[in-house]
């Protein structure tokens, strides 16, 4: 019977206007029956596509261009798909071998999910830059390292009130997939497979997957595959308009944590963008500064094919979104030089932690990048700024910067002091050191205020993050709450069972 109205489907929708409307590309004919029976039952994820460039171009096509223009980055495109357009199933259909998810539907083997690996069929480049990412190890480096899961599971875990007290137990998988895992991206498994109900086929069998849907950035998929190309490409459109706006970084880069999206859209360059978008071409490769937009958004800073008007390069495209960075903000506990990997999961300081520095600040420089490397992406993200500025303006900015981590690195390393004077005197216990009032006090330095602080700097300015909002402000109040805290401990003759 379900074959019977796939077929009928197939015979009644006029499926040639999906390969002969103007501006569309030829479809393959497993495509054409993808979209006879989709554009029923999921008309917008069709219509998304038809509006896509994947639509109106075939890769046979795109390969022709010029280096500069090209859109595509792999040298040679299979046979069977160069001369189609990129449909349903070029994308669902491919490698099913390597996926897990891999299932037969109405007469096709199909993955239910897409992944990096699929993707680099026409862009390699891309997949191979992302692939040793700390945005692709982002899932890892967050699982794998028994701190973060701490702090994590202290945020997220629940807690019971029993005898008087509270009772904590870890994190569910429910929890980290709808807060952290939400962005660093869920381990997806197949259970085996599972029967839903459709209004138009009646039951059909499909995978059952664990951790779906997810689309965060360092998403482990079923053929092993690292990442979610769209995290920032948005199926099925996959718009370069969408990835270039900085909405798309908002899904994860905000406050209070990482709150670049908040102090840009404060800064002078935010204003800019929310106050003349409408004017900007975000389609153009490569994006031509002056012409196509006025001002950075955090494509333009960190991945994007920039050139000037003339035509000359002022930025190579890249989709390791870290390329261009020298120093890292976001850390527990102090910024300090960029990884040298993506991985930091192997990351030890000299006390033994997983972490990038130790307590006191000393960065485990075996682990980032040297002086030299971090030169270079100075000169390639001054590159990006010269093309407005002067050279006094930008280096005098940066100077700023670093004079500004120091500051604020140095107060977080007073609040740290102030930690380690409560867990030596065993006013705090220093087992799980993110658990307890003062312990959370301390984290708000280093996890919010701090950040704010650095990120309105980095960004070039928005001063009221950097004093009121989450910034200086807070950092100081929290600073003397955490010592009054401490005093009350003390008076109380408080200490925790089995410390000193």
């Amino acid at each position: 019977m379900r074959t019977i109205v796939i077929l009928l489907l197939v015979l009644i929708l006029p499926l040639p206007l999906f390969a002969q409307d103007a501006g569309k590309a030829p479809v393959s004919l497993q495509t054409e029956e993808c979209l006879g029976c989709h554009i029923i039952v999921t008309p917008g994820i069709v219509k998304d596509w038809e509006k896509s460039r994947h639509s109106r171009t075939v890769p046979a096509e795109a390969l022709k261009k010029d280096k500069l223009t090209r859109r595509i980055s792999s040298e040679s495109i299979p046979e069977a798909y160069a001369k189609v357009a990129v449909g349903c199933y070029e994308c669902h259909g491919q490698n099913t071998d390597r996926h897990a998810d891999s299932f037969e539907h109405n007469g096709y083997t199909i993955n239910v999910i897409v992944s990096p690996t699929d993707c680099s069929t026409c862009h390699a480049v891309e997949a191979r830059q992302y692939s040793g990412t700390k945005k692709a190890m982002a899932h890892g480096n967050l699982v794998d390292n028994p701190l973060y899961m701490t702090l994590a599971n202290s945020i997220l875990g629940h807690k019971s009130w029993v005898d008087g007290d509270l009772k904590a137990a870890p994190a569910s998988s429910n929890s980290l997939s709808e807060t952290c895992l939400g962005c660093h991206g869920t381990r997806i498994e197949v259970r085996g497979m599972k029967t839903i109900d459709t209004d138009l086929l009646g039951e059909i069998q499909v995978p059952d997957l664990a951790g779906w849907p997810n689309e965060g950035v360092g998403r482990i998929n079923p053929d092993g595959s690292f990442g979610s190309c769209t995290a920032c490409h948005p199926r099925h459109s996959f718009s370069i308009e969408i990835a270039r706006k900085p909405y798309t970084c908002a899904q994860c880069h905000l406050e209070p944590d990482v709150p670049a999206w908040n102090v840009y859209k404060e800064s002078k360059h935010g204003n800019i963008y929310l106050s003349k978008k409408h004017t900007w071409n975000f389609e153009n490769v490569p994006w031509v500064l002056g012409e196509d937009f006025t001002a950075p958004t955090c494509a333009v800073c960190h991945n994007s094919l920039i050139t000037n008007p003339d035509g000359e390069v002022l930025a190579e495209r890249t989709h390791d979104f870290g390329s261009r960075l020298w120093v890292r903000l976001f850390s527990l506990i102090y910024s300090h030089p960029q990884p040298r990997k993506g991985d930091v999961t192997v990351i030890r300081n000299a006390d033994g932690l997983p972490l990038p520095t130790t307590f006191a600040g000393e960065p485990a420089m075996e682990y980032l990048i040297d002086e030299a490397e971090q030169d270079r992406r100075k000169a390639s993200m001054s590159a990006v700024c010269g093309g407005c500025h002067s050279t006094d303006w930008y280096t005098s900015h940066f100077d700023k910067m670093d004079r500004t981590i120091e500051e604020v690195d140095r107060m977080v390393h007073t609040s740290t002091r102030v930690m380690q004077s409560a867990w030596d005197e065993g006013l705090a216990d220093a087992g799980n050191p993110f658990d307890e009032a003062l312990e959370k006090r301390w984290a708000l330095q280093w996890l919010f205020y701090a950040n704010s602080i650095k990120y309105s700097s980095a960004m070039t300015g928005a001063p009221d993050y950097a004093t009121f909002k989450n910034g200086w402000w807070e950092l100081s109040r929290n600073l003397e709450e955490m010592k009054e805290l401490m005093e009350l401990k003390r008076s109380t003759q408080y200490s925790v069972p089995g410390t000193k």
